[in-house]
């Protein structure tokens, strides 16, 4: 097609989001996405959801024919939620060992298995991206969380929680989608002095749990809609933020 200035297109023109949301167990991240707009979920773990669901898939294959399913037959869902990301990554490891031969993903030797396991992830995400571009789906995939060393250039190295997947995978999906959201408690510490020179630090919280949209030198964290640096954790709060959901508020859309 050839390009024209008829080609252009408003900012209103928004499709939904593509969002990874990932945080500490039990935190309510399944919670959120059976709140999304008629969601239906790819369930690759044993969780209760009521609402529709394709089941627990078991295989890649049975993952990629629920994506073409919602993309070639006639439905009024309008979320799509995986649940979750680190539970579908053996079952790509999977299938990229049955198509290379190898006995495990560490068969090829020197990463070489993680590099190959891509083109599956690579794969999976344009099926979401089908179903969002062409289906006008939001794309909600969950994930756990792991608490990591970072090595950073700048400092020297720390802690924190990061996605828990293999890094080149974890790489590639945060590439593909508009928000990495953390989800945590709220948590605040306090001092008490224990006698003798000695101080001990304890946790303390209200149960508050948070969505967090920016990175921290504590979390991984992005965002392309200027959203403020926390939000609540429930769908209102959050959808209340982002442009497709709340297009009379909409801001621009931040630079990537």
């Amino acid at each position: 097609m050839a390009i024209s200035l008829s080609s252009l297109k408003r900012r209103s023109d928004r499709k939904p989001p593509r969002m990874l949301v990932y945080g500490t167990a039990g935190v309510g991240k399944t919670t959120l996405g059976m709140n999304a707009p008629k969601p239906v979920f790819l369930q690759t773990e044993e969780s209760e959801v009521d609402v529709p669901t394709f089941g627990l898939l078991r295989t890649y294959d049975e993952i990629m024919e629920s994506i073409a399913s919602l993309y070639g037959e006639e439905h009024d869902f309008q979320t799509v939620v995986i649940d979750s990301l680190d539970w579908l990554e053996p079952l790509i490891w999977r299938e990229t060992c049955r198509a290379n031969g190898w006995a495990n993903i560490e068969s090829a030797g020197f990463g070489k298995g993680y590099v190959a396991a891509l083109d599956q992830w690579r794969t999976m995400l344009d099926g979401f991206n089908a179903l969002r571009d062409e289906r006008n789906m939001g794309v909600i995939m969950l994930a756990h969380c792991e608490i990591k060393r970072f090595d950073s250039p700048e400092t020297e190295p720390y802690d924190r929680y990061q996605i828990k997947l293999q890094t080149r995978a974890s790489a590639l999906v945060q590439e593909h989608v508009d928000c990495v959201l953390f989800a945590n408690y709220r948590v605040s510490t306090v001092k008490s002095d224990l006698g003798f020179n000695k101080k001990a630090v304890r946790g303390v919280g209200a149960g508050d749990r948070l969505l967090y949209t920016n990175e921290r030198p504590a979390f991984l964290a992005k965002n392309r809609y200027s959203l403020p640096d926390s939000l609540p954790l429930d769908w209102a709060s959050l959808s209340a933020a982002l442009p497709f959901y709340n297009q009379a508020a909409a801001p621009a859309l931040a630079a990537e």
